[in-house]
């Protein structure tokens, strides 16, 4: 059975470079770079207020959306940077949605 595509390529119009890292450290104790790719996603930023210590009150963060398994070589994405709209954020989450059949129908990197 062919499942649809939920984020679809016709959608994707933002441009994203990324740096994902895999699970582990190097030699040097800093994180194993797996993958850096250049590609187009369905970008969607928020804002939240949130109070620290330094009394800063606004977090922006955003989702991006990508059609499909953007690094098949990792079981499971454990962080990176991603650069968008000339911003640098973090990923604090990544999933890969599956199908029912276990298939990758869409990632999601939630960045910070």
């Amino acid at each position: 059975m062919k499942y649809p595509c939920l984020v679809p390529k016709r959608l994707c119009k933002t441009d994203i470079a990324l740096v994902l890292h895999e699970e582990g450290l190097s030699e040097s104790g800093g994180p194993v770079v797996a993958a850096e790719l250049t590609l187009k996603c369905n970008y969607q930023d928020s804002a939240k207020m949130i109070m620290d210590t330094d009394q800063k009150l606004v977090q922006i963060s955003g989702i991006a959306l990508f059609p499909g398994d953007i690094c098949p070589d990792l079981p499971v994405i454990s962080g990176g940077e991603a650069m968008v709209f000339k911003k640098e954020r973090s990923i604090i989450q990544a999933l890969k949605v599956r199908n029912m059949d276990g298939t990758v129908n869409y990632t999601e990197l939630r960045l910070v």
